[in-house]
């Protein structure tokens, strides 16, 4: 099944999407990846969806990646004792240790890590940021403060603080119980981490984890962009969640930071997905806005790896047109005359490693030579990522012979993954490259295709060598 486009889709899973058939119509509509979000998914519910995705990877011969959604913490206040509350901009509300419903002076906050953490002048957004407090006095039981914002506040509704660093880790007890659920199936290639602050944070995750699967780090709170460049070197991957990020910043901020975002991961070579309300008025209308249309593809003139749908294929009324829709933005913008300059002038420079030099000549090779593909051998994925990094215009197929490579790597820009053997000479990996090209449909007899590898074959993380091959008469082998 091959994809005429670079930027690959995220799908999420859920009740409008969650039957093998309608797995397979999204596969087949443009879907490269699944979502489980786990704040709603049960270990029962995770563990038929991941049986019927690869139901669907068997039927259609194509590695197909899974990513497993932690919650995270949810921070909420209690209950009232007539269910809502009406406040008044200028007057004082608390909020405080005491088990007891609420009412227009105060409410029971169940968290004393924040009662602990908040300090005066740090800010506290209740529902979504519908509700603005401001902390006047903290001692550890109750934080007195004034509303600067907003009118209404009601039972169980979520607190954010976008000024406020919490002492504790960003697994919950359910995250543990839901991440050691995900592990033990062997079978779920991502873990994305909600509300992560500071590089500490995916210390426990990586300890747990212990390389079984890619951590991609959902950034989504101020206090994660302070510290971007440590908390990227640490992640596999970095997810842009607008939806959160907007509620904690500016709204205006949000567009600048994405662009921030995409750039710091393309220079480091980590993937990078878009998400959140790209094509939210699909989840109830056939046809998304005008500026969605736009925003999506901002996401593809900015080079992401990724774009994700949310509700609009987990809930909404038309998954599929959502998935066939977004493919059909990004595979029009990829075509688009100003598209490759652009690409062009964002692309980093390269490191000072083997790998980042022979991705970067594959690339101008390729391009100088108006060659047919790149074929680049990866065994643990990163030769694919380097390839990716380059950006180039030409296709790149990374043959792995681990099938978990080859789903991890399903996330990644402009990657056409094929399972396939570790070839057992030079003479076997070139015509190994050259059939595979041939009947994945990115070339014909007679083109040359470039191949990076490493040698001695199968050493992880040893990219060394650049092969330029025809593809010979019969299409089976190359010279």
């Amino acid at each position: 099944m091959k994809r005429n486009r670079k930027v690959k889709i995220l799908a999420t899973l859920g009740p409008a999407s969650q039957d093998e058939a309608m797995i397979r119509k999204l596969h087949e509509a443009g879907a490269d990846l699944f979502r489980i979000n786990m704040s709603h998914a049960s270990h029962d519910v995770m563990r038929t969806l991941i049986g019927r995705i690869r139901n669907v990877e068997a039927a259609c011969g194509r590695p197909i990646g899974i990513l497993a959604d932690l919650q995270g913490p949810k921070l909420r206040v209690g209950k009232f004792a007539n269910t809502t509350v009406e406040l008044k901009p200028g007057q004082t509300f608390t909020l405080d240790n005491k088990d007891e419903p609420g009412d227009e002076t105060r409410v029971f906050l169940p968290h004393p890590e924040i009662l602990e953490a908040v300090k005066a002048g740090d800010r506290l957004l209740i529902d979504d940021g519908k509700l603005h407090l401001r902390a006047d006095k903290a001692d550890g039981k109750s934080i007195v403060c004034t509303v600067i914002a907003g009118t209404r506040i009601s039972d169980r509704k979520g607190v954010s603080l976008p000024d406020t660093i919490l002492a504790t880790g960003v697994l919950t007890d359910k995250d543990r119980a839901d991440l050691d659920a995900v592990l033990a199936t062997n079978e779920v290639d991502w873990v994305a981490l909600s509300f992560i602050q500071r590089p500490e944070d995916l210390a426990e995750v990586r300890k747990i984890a212990r390389g079984r699967v890619g951590l991609m780090s959902k950034i989504e709170k101020p206090q994660a962009i302070e510290r971007i460049d440590e908390i990227i070197e640490l992640s596999d991957a970095l997810m842009v969640a607008r939806g959160d990020l907007g509620v904690e910043m500016p709204l205006e901020a949000v567009p600048g930071l994405q662009k921030q975002l995409i750039r710091a991961c393309r220079k480091a070579g980590k993937p990078v997905v878009v998400a959140t309300q790209m094509l939210e008025s699909m989840i109830s209308a056939p046809v998304p806005t005008r500026a969605e249309v736009s925003d999506v593809a901002t996401a593809v003139f900015e080079g992401a790896d990724a774009i994700m749908l949310s509700a609009e294929s987990a809930s909404g009324q038309y998954p599929v047109e959502a998935v066939s829709t977004m493919a059909s933005i990004a595979r029009t913008v990829e075509r688009e005359p100003h598209y490759p300059g652009i690409i062009y002038a964002q692309r980093p420079q390269p490191e000072a490693t083997g790998a980042d030099a022979i991705s970067l000549a594959a690339r101008q090779i390729a391009e100088t030579l108006k060659l047919t593909a790149i074929v680049c051998y990866t065994s643990s994925g990163t030769t694919g990522l380097r390839a990716s990094r380059e950006r180039p215009e030409v296709p790149i197929l990374a043959l792995s012979p681990v099938i978990q490579t080859a789903r991890r790597l399903s996330v990644v820009w402009g990657l056409h993954c094929v399972v396939s053997e570790e070839p057992t000479d030079l003479d076997d990996m070139v015509n190994r490259a050259c059939r595979i090209v041939v009947s994945e449909e990115f070339g014909k007899p007679g083109d040359r295709l470039i191949i990076s590898a490493g040698v001695p074959l199968g050493t992880p993380g040893a990219t060394n060598m650049l092969r330029i091959a025809y593809i010979g008469p019969d299409g089976l082998s190359g010279v």
